[in-house]
């Protein structure tokens, strides 16, 4: 929990970071209710809350041991919150789980990617876990649109950090997902691979509502359509872009950075 003196500044600043309200938004892709994660004594989440519409890019900030992780593995379903309720899609995550499972694509720092197989076969073996044959037509799409159709016979542990992330891309696309989230997806990426996971991440936005956790604030700003700001577990300020003063939302987020964990 957020100690009274840091509250009161996080509240002072989140107010002078975001304008008066803009016009009502779309119907909520995602709908995020007194949200708390407990570890033992810790608690990891801490009656974090939010609403997301349709189509749009979240990008979710905050300092180490925030709970941002923790959150965006209950969004993609691998893990249960200690209280409260989570709707995706307008499904309850907790009570249909599987029923969303395959509305959902997550890209992470790590490829989760098979080294042995080719960069076909891990896009058919993802494929064959939501049930029914691979379309392979599919497959050689998505290869195509991650530049990696040159390379679909060969090995995933050949390709290099970036090569991965561009087919862990199309891994996470594979279901053709109306929910993609993202966990650091720069982490390790030299500055072409970045360049290219942009275009790429622009390239399948369309219709598609997207939540990212960053450490690059300029990175996560620049593409977002919304910000949150995550401290101890609670939302400190979650907001559209547009309404968003960027010179005091810096401020609020460098003042989070030293609150720590809980």
């Amino acid at each position: 929990m957020l100690r009274r003196g840091e509250k009161n500044a996080a509240t002072a600043a989140a107010g002078a970071a975001v304008s008066p309200a803009a016009p009502a938004a779309p119907a909520p892709a995602v709908e995020v209710a007194g949200l708390v994660k407990q570890f033992g004594d810790r608690r990891a989440l801490d009656g974090a809350s939010f609403t997301l519409p349709a189509g749009a890019f979240l990008s979710i900030f905050g300092p180490n041991g925030a709970g941002k992780t923790t959150l965006l593995r209950i969004l993609a379903t691998l893990a249960r919150p200690t209280r409260g309720s989570v709707r995706l899609l307008g499904v309850d995550a907790l009570e249909e789980p599987e029923r969303l499972r395959s509305c959902i694509g997550l890209i992470s720092h790590k490829s989760m990617l098979y080294g042995d197989l080719t960069a076909a076969e891990n896009l058919e073996f993802f494929s064959a876990l939501y049930g029914g044959k691979p379309d392979r037509a599919r497959i050689r799409e998505l290869l195509r649109i991650v530049e990696l159709d040159h390379r679909r016979n060969d090995a995933a542990r050949t390709f290099s950090r970036g090569m991965q992330q561009r087919l862990s891309i199309a891994r996470a696309l594979v279901n053709d997902p109306e929910l993609v989230l993202l966990d650091e997806p720069y982490s390790g990426l030299d500055p072409h691979a970045v360049e290219l996971f942009d275009e790429l991440i622009g390239r399948v936005r369309q219709g598609r509502t997207f939540i990212m956790v960053s450490h690059d604030l300029e990175k996560g700003f620049d593409m977002c359509t919304h910000a949150l700001v995550l401290a101890r577990g609670q939302v400190v300020v979650m907001a559209e872009k547009d309404r968003i003063d960027r010179a005091a939302f810096r401020d609020l987020y460098l003042a989070t950075v030293g609150m720590g964990v809980s």
